[in-house]
């Protein structure tokens, strides 16, 4: 698959290979472009930080050049092994990555086998994605979803069930993915507003998308980070209002989800609506995003309709009000990990950790199905800053 990949793009490649990574320029369509290859070549492909911090300086000159870019991803996503400093190198890696996307940057990527976790947010941000005949793509990798499902991920019933939703076949009927046949094209750029049509419509038919009753949330951390006071509902586990803290500029929008609860399609497409409602009024000065979230769901109801794209999207409408003027900050209650740290750190102007809280690569479980144990050492707020994972610890309500 990859040599084919390389004779469809003429690849030429500049520089040495650095762990899974490969860069070099190629022809596509007849157009110059610039080509980033994440092969399975050690660690089933995972981008670790020397990779994420040679594809962040390439995203750079992307975006400022409107340059087009394919690449070719077999990768299992992060390398989690290396624990906070891969995290930080992501989000720096994914910043870049969203800044070229929203810039207009035509972006295509050909996938290989695997296409997992942090890699299935590069591949969604891409504007068309080619599958080979056995590419499986998903937020999370067949062994936590068996888990989260309670299943075996050697259960062949349920394998055969999650190929059905992750596999080429199933992934082929959703807008943006097509079959390589050898040949490749970029689709023309959309915005994140067209977007969020199609994905709010695919929630509809899969009948994923929920209306519950507002509720009005009254919670004592929530009295200590907003001292003078605030205004905040909650539907459907999306928490939305205003509040006001002591510092400067201190009242803010605040949107969110404290629930700790994973991060669904349907929660991340609520947010993403609320966001572009503010895009088309008047943007605000400060929007807090208030989160008490483990990580991205890993149910398959999620993965039909490919989680990937719906993360991504959260990212971009960040991203696009960041650029109207809004300061963005991600705000830490409790803890806040996976796919959609990742989504949005990358688009915030900074992270704040509420004392205690915790930012993780991935849950408990879902570490140990990966590396076959759950990690035990105790992290301080002095790691997270030295990991570029967050930048404020907020000592609410301490003297």
């Amino acid at each position: 698959m990859l040599d084919s990949f390389k004779q469809a793009v003429c690849f030429a490649a500049q520089g040495a290979t650095l762990g899974n990574l490969s860069i070099g320029r190629g022809v596509v369509d007849g157009r110059p472009t610039f080509v980033a290859i994440i092969e399975n070549r050690i660690t089933s492909g995972a981008i670790g930080k020397a990779e994420c911090d040679k594809l962040a300086s390439l995203f750079i000159v992307v975006a400022a050049q409107r340059a087009a870019l394919v690449l070719f991803i077999d990768s299992a996503g992060a390398r989690v092994s290396e624990g906070l400093p891969a995290l930080g190198a992501f989000r720096r890696m994914f910043a870049a990555a969203l800044k070229a996307s929203v810039a207009g940057a035509p972006l295509s990527v050909v996938l290989g086998s695997n296409c997992y976790g942090g890699a299935s947010m590069l591949a969604a941000l891409c504007g068309r994605r080619y599958f080979n005949a056995n590419t499986r793509l998903a937020m999370s990798g067949p062994s936590i979803l068996a888990a989260a499902a309670g299943a075996s991920a050697l259960d062949e019933a349920f394998r055969a069930i999650a190929e059905v939703s992750i596999g080429t076949d199933g992934r082929t009927k959703l807008e943006g993915n097509v079959v390589f046949t050898g040949t490749l094209g970029f689709a023309a750029p959309i915005s994140a507003v067209d977007t969020h049509l199609p994905l709010e419509a695919r929630l509809v038919k899969a009948k994923l998308f929920a209306k519950g009753a507002t509720d009005v949330v009254q919670r004592k951390d929530l009295g200590l980070l907003y001292a003078n006071g605030y205004q905040l509902a909650e539907q459907d586990g999306m928490l939305f209002g205003t509040g006001t803290g002591t510092d400067a500029n201190a009242t803010a929008v605040v949107l969110g989800s404290i629930d700790r609860r994973p991060m669904s399609a349907a929660r991340a497409s609520q947010l993403v609506g609320r966001l572009l409602a503010m895009l088309q009024g008047e943007p605000p000065a400060r929007l807090q995003m208030l989160f008490d979230c483990d990580a991205h769901s890993a149910a398959l109801d999620d993965e039909k309709v490919m989680l990937s794209s719906y993360l991504v999207n959260l990212a971009q409408s960040l991203w696009l009000l960041r650029e109207a003027g809004t300061r963005i900050e991600t705000v830490v209650l409790n803890k806040l990990g996976g796919g959609i740290y990742v989504a949005l750190a990358a688009a915030s102007h900074e992270v704040n950790v509420i004392h205690g809280g915790e930012i993780q690569l991935l849950p408990g479980k879902a570490m140990a199905a990966i590396l076959g144990e759950s990690p035990v050492a105790k992290v301080e707020f002095a790691d997270y800053l030295a990991a570029d994972v967050a930048e404020r610890e907020l000592r609410i309500g301490m003297l």
